[in-house]
């Protein structure tokens, strides 16, 4: 037993080697977190995972055939990698930003040291869009609004329309009238200001969502997985509201509660 430990060295246990586990334990954990229910990220991990297990064993026990090929495998690999699942590492990278609260903490880092202040909703806007979620959730008329934090949506509002409009219960709805051209898509909220409209948000890869979700709740999961925003959905079907956080869905029973939420994101804004 103790040959074997003593080729893969383990015969010493230190303070740095505890440390060293933690580390990796912590790394673990948070791309676990970062990748539950995405499959296609998930395999991208495994086989990473499985080669650097291999090409560490075959290096301790001095294979060194083996250790060249997978050192090869490895370099050349790792490469590929990153040209053909770019668009899955970016989301991953984003997820964990996002998750791990970076995104935040940075914004704010820069925004101190530029100086530049973050525009917040106030209690009149929090109004208007509460009364405008409520009218169309009574007339079933769907809708997909997101509200910008820390995260930029400047490559989201690049696919749709520009605007800059006070944010108005009958201008959300005329927006989202069945028969209108921005109905299509979401919408963009900056502070106080409706910022774009008819914009298109990157879809989740989650296969657990359940099937009476549709696109705007998928739209919007994928959205909240790669930015701090918070979306507001209105079912086309049921009428029914969701609000969209973290990549998770909250259904939210009457208006009062809307009220509340948006309220709070409103306080959290404030801080």
């Amino acid at each position: 037993m103790t040959q074997v430990l003593g080729i893969f060295g383990f015969l010493s246990f230190g303070w740095a080697d505890l440390l060293d586990i933690l580390m990796v334990a912590g790394v673990i954990f948070f791309l676990i977190r970062a990748i539950r229910g995405d499959s296609s990220v998930l395999n991208i991990v495994l086989v990473l995972v499985v080669l650097l297990l291999a090409q560490a064993i075959v290096s301790a026990l001095n294979m060194r055939m083996m250790t060249a090929l997978l050192n090869a495998l490895l370099d050349v690999g790792v490469l590929a990698i990153i040209i053909l699942f770019q668009p899955e590492i970016r989301h991953l990278l984003n997820r964990f930003a996002v998750s791990s609260g970076l995104t935040r903490r940075t914004g704010e880092l820069f925004n101190r040291i530029l100086g530049i202040k973050e525009e917040k909703m106030g209690s009149r806007s929090v109004e208007e869009l509460g009364e405008a979620v409520r009218a169309m959730s009574a007339e079933k008329c769907g809708a997909l609004i997101v509200l910008q934090h820390k995260s930029s949506m400047e490559e989201y509002m690049a696919t749709g329309d520009r605007f800059e409009a006070d944010i108005n219960r009958r201008l959300i709805q005329n927006i989202f009238f069945k028969n209108s051209p921005l109905h299509d898509g979401a919408m963009i909220i900056v502070g106080d200001h409706i910022a774009a409209a008819r914009c298109q948000l990157p879809m989740t890869n989650r296969t657990d969502i359940p099937a009476h979700y549709g696109m705007r709740h998928r739209a919007a999961i994928g959205l909240s997985e790669d930015t701090d925003a918070d979306i507001l959905v209105v079912s086309e079907e049921t009428g029914n509201v969701s609000f969209v956080r973290g990549g998770e869905i909250h259904t939210v029973n009457d208006m009062p509660e809307l009220r509340k939420l948006l309220s709070s994101i409103m306080k959290e804004e404030s801080k």
